[in-house]
């Protein structure tokens, strides 16, 4: 199933529970939430309590993406306060088969991440035990980039993959996808997609259902 997944990373702060609430109206099921520490990547953006308070205004999918450095630390932290998808990346994570189990232990579905620069050879020994494995198609820290090419190629890698062996993941993409050109995204294999100013800027309401009309939900 195509999934459209609203990134807040873009969404303006101060009125954040006004914009969540529209996206929702307007169809979304899932909710994207970047959690940066400022080591992994350069910037530093939200925490446990950002993702406590919004699951008390909004039922959606919370997709918690942690870009931080040994993501297993806060697992159960992040479970406990409302994610429901918990993705970490595999360059950050020392042992990435026990921040699987720790998320399974938690009750919730593991994604495993990978930058534009990890070949997709490095994560096959995790696509059995994952619900999720996210593309990033840009270089992980910064909202509003262009899509870096080659990385339709590691999309299509991984879709690959996952049909060959008949396992059942999704396959998420992050970075630079707007309308414009995410039927190219859905082409190469994706079905959850990320987009932070692609949705919030101009208008939700009438992105999203732009989205929703390309990507047929």
């Amino acid at each position: 199933m195509n999934i459209i997944c609203p990134s807040i990373l873009s969404a303006d702060f101060a009125r954040l529970g006004d914009q969540i609430a529209e996206v929702k109206e307007a169809g979304a099921k899932y909710l994207h939430i970047d959690i940066m520490d400022g080591v992994f990547v350069p910037s530093i953006s939200f925490g446990m309590p950002v993702v406590k308070g919004l699951r008390r205004v909004t039922d959606l999918v919370f997709d918690v993406h942690l870009m931080i450095l040994d993501p297993i630390r806060y697992v159960k932290e992040f479970a406990e306060c409302g994610a429901d998808i918990i993705t970490f990346h595999y360059e950050a994570a020392e042992n990435p088969r026990a921040v699987i189990d720790e998320i399974h232990s938690c009750g919730k579905k593991a994604g495993i991440a990978i930058k534009p620069g990890t070949p997709v050879s490095e994560i096959i020994q995790y696509l059995d035990v994952v619900e999720m494995v996210l593309v990033m198609t840009v270089e992980p820290g910064f909202g509003g980039q262009k899509l870096i090419p080659d990385t339709l190629d590691k999309i299509r890698e991984v879709r690959k993959i996952i049909v060959d062996r008949n396992l059942n993941a999704d396959v998420e993409v992050d970075g630079g996808v707007y309308t414009s050109n995410v039927e190219t995204v859905l082409e190469a294999g994706a079905n959850v997609i990320v987009s932070g100013s692609g949705v919030f800027n101009g208008g939700a309401s009438k992105n999203i259902a732009e989205y929703r009309r390309i990507l047929g939900v």
